[in-house]
């Protein structure tokens, strides 16, 4: 858990083309807790109950976004690849992460995921528990994802 937030309080300190403070009005944009409504995963993306807590949106030159997504027991990811690659930093719970022709593979409070650019897999809880992950990604043409079909309740289950 310590290495999971002391990796996102470096990801999220880091500069987005800022300059230094001076004393003057602050160079830089907060995106308050409050002004970030949570949003349900949607049901073609998604399988089970799913929140995604969005966190910050790229802002030029940067082609960086992530967000907080929580899944509860059984909710998973439907199948998808990300033309850039995709990190997950697992903050609580255990999950289940599963390339296309791969064994799927266990994950905890406290792992990073480095998932590379075009790689079809999914994501999510197991069966006992829930996991929330923060999912910071970047964008190729404005674009960060591409889902594809669900995840079957056999390939889910299937070890």
């Amino acid at each position: 858990m310590r290495r999971a937030a002391l990796i996102a309080s470096v990801l999220f300190s880091m500069p987005l083309g800022a300059r230094a403070a001076d004393g003057g009005s602050a160079p830089f944009a907060i995106a308050h807790a409050s002004s970030q409504p949570p949003v349900p995963g949607g049901t073609q993306r998604f399988a089970g109950q799913v929140r995604i807590d969005p966190l910050f949106q790229p802002k030029a030159p940067s082609r960086l976004s992530g967000g907080l997504v929580t899944f509860e027991p059984g909710a998973r990811t439907a199948w998808h690849n990300h033309p850039l690659g995709q990190t997950l930093i697992v903050s609580s719970g255990r999950g289940w992460i599963q390339a296309w022709g791969d064994e799927r593979q266990e994950i905890a409070a406290g792992d990073v995921v480095s998932i590379p650019a075009g790689v079809k897999h999914w994501h999510g809880a197991t069966s006992t528990s829930g996991m929330t992950h923060i999912a910071p990604q970047e964008a190729l043409d404005s674009k960060n994802v591409n889902w594809r079909e669900q995840v079957t309740d056999e390939q889910y289950r299937k070890p």
